[in-house]
């Protein structure tokens, strides 16, 4: 399966392309720039956001859902969000089509469906969703509102890749509404530590936990927290953000509330969310030449069994001891597949589900049968072993656990690796075109000089880290003081 596959080293970008499609995660779809993602791809997917929405709920917060389409007159409200987000917009003008009066058999635009007011398909939901909290809202009673939702997005991206840019993806969105600045600031940073642990104990992706520059910031926002990650290329990946918005949607659509003394205040607002893009930093943290290297906590397949026999007398003593070990394995909530086809050999089998990335394979055969045994095989190490089939089941379930905190290290080690400091232009620029991955430098705070060291050497201040100790330096670019190093690389 993987002999005709490009390898990382040989092109990064080719070879993550060809696993997407190849590993059955999604595909490229008949509309331009969006995606179909595949069964497979989407029960990754839906491991994500299961395991986000229980946490989300564990927080306090509930789910709701606001519509697609927003008119134009409340998207333009809050103009530092229109303005950020104008590029991006599908706008939709007209409600219905008619047969072309010229040609039968083709379908035009009725020019006397024309909109009143046009519709923006959502890039993100802020203004229709504090239209609605105006609604929602009167008193210090009505607060705080701690709504998330699980919806599509359309974002008219020129240049796309599946999962990482796409035209239409899938994300969630918290939306909250506070009576103080203070319990919006708490809300934004509790957000980021929920998405920070998810990625680190679910997805085994070590990321850094830091707040963009203003250049950088979130339309409309007043603070954008994030955590970003490193892929195995040297580049960075924005893998979740947490929006303090202040009071600027508030004041947008004139969202108040009654305080406890009967005096007016403006509700103070947060934003946060991750997207599908989380799939494409699962592939390239982890995965290989050999394929997709999925860690258990979201691998939807964690065990697949693979029967190895000749005829059916075989197949079916084994088939009967191989339901033992499922249902042990199943009792201790590890997903299991029995993979009994007879259109294809084992060796075909065992080569699928080493490219799929399933975390453990364990194949039986008649000898083994003989021998109360199990050959047992681990994806991220290539490691094979034979045990016995007694107490299988904690030696799996200990066995993934390892798979998963070792993928975890092996991720984070080399982030340790690739990160480095620099003191001058020179060492920062050589970094950059050579080394590749985080560099750790001083800045002079000035949007000037952030958008040159971009422009020179396609390198953006991926974040301020929250960790950061003060430090007097000077800027690599300007030479001018500079009180703290920010994190710079080069970005997906």
């Amino acid at each position: 399966m993987a002999k005709n596959f490009t390898s990382r080293e040989e092109d990064y970008s080719q070879w993550y392309n060809e696993l997407v499609i190849k590993a059955d995660l999604a595909e490229h779809s008949a509309v331009r720039g969006c995606m179909v993602i595949k069964p497979y791809g989407y029960a990754i997917w839906e491991k994500i956001q299961a395991q986000l929405d229980k946490m989300f709920k564990e927080t306090g917060h509930v789910n709701a859902y606001f519509p697609i389409f927003i008119p134009k007159s409340l998207f333009e409200a809050e103009e530092k969000n229109a303005e950020g987000f104008a590029k991006e917009c599908a706008v939709v003008t007209h409600y219905r089509l008619k047969t072309d009066p010229n040609d039968s058999t083709k379908l035009v635009v009725d020019p006397n469906a024309k909109l009143e007011e046009e519709l923006i398909v959502r890039p993100t939901s802020e203004a229709i969703i504090w239209n609605t909290y105006k609604g929602w809202i009167e008193s210090y009673r009505d607060l705080p509102i701690l709504c998330n939702q699980w919806a599509n997005v359309v974002r008219w991206e020129m240049r796309t890749r599946l999962f990482l840019r796409t035209a239409e993806f899938l994300w969630q969105e918290g939306h909250t509404a506070h009576a103080t600045e203070t319990e919006a600031i708490e809300e934004t940073k509790k957000m980021l530590e929920v998405y920070a642990e998810f990625a680190e104990k679910f997805m085994a992706m070590p990321v850094l936990k830091g707040v963009k520059t203003e250049s950088e910031r979130f339309a409309g926002a007043l603070d954008t927290y994030c955590i970003e990650a490193l892929m195995q290329d040297g580049k960075a990946l924005q893998a979740g953000t947490s929006h303090f918005l202040g009071q600027n949607f508030a004041k947008a659509f004139d969202v108040k509330y009654a305080t406890k003394e009967g005096k007016q205040e403006y509700v103070w607002a947060t934003s946060w969310g991750v997207s599908t893009r989380l799939m494409g930093g699962l592939i390239m943290t982890h995965s290989d030449d050999d394929g997709l290297v999925l860690p258990p906590n979201l691998a939807p397949i964690q065990v697949a069994i693979v029967p190895i026999y000749k005829g059916e007398e075989q197949l079916a003593q084994i088939s009967e001891q191989v339901a033992v070990i499922k249902t042990e394995l199943e009792a201790k909530g590890i997903s299991v597949k029995y993979d009994d086809r007879d259109t294809h050999k084992p060796g075909f089998k065992f080569a699928e589900y080493e490219f799929k990335g399933v975390p453990v394979r364990l194949a039986i055969g008649p000898r083994d049968m003989e021998n109360g045994t199990i050959e047992v095989a681990r994806r991220d190490t290539k490691e094979k072993e034979v045990l016995q089939q007694k107490d299988i089941a904690n030696k799996i379930e200990h066995l993934l656990e390892q798979i998963q905190t070792n993928l975890y290290q092996k991720a984070a080690d080399f982030r340790d690796e690739m990160t480095s400091k620099a003191d001058s232009w020179d060492e920062f620029k050589d970094i950059i075109d050579n080394k590749t991955g985080f560099v750790l430098a001083h800045w002079d705070g000035t949007a000037e000089t952030e958008e040159k060291i971009k422009q020179e050497t396609k390198a953006t201040i991926r974040c301020i880290p929250l960790n950061g100790k003060t430090e007097e330096g000077k800027c690599v670019f300007s030479g001018n003081p500079s009180k703290q190093r920010v994190i710079f690389a080069k970005a997906y």
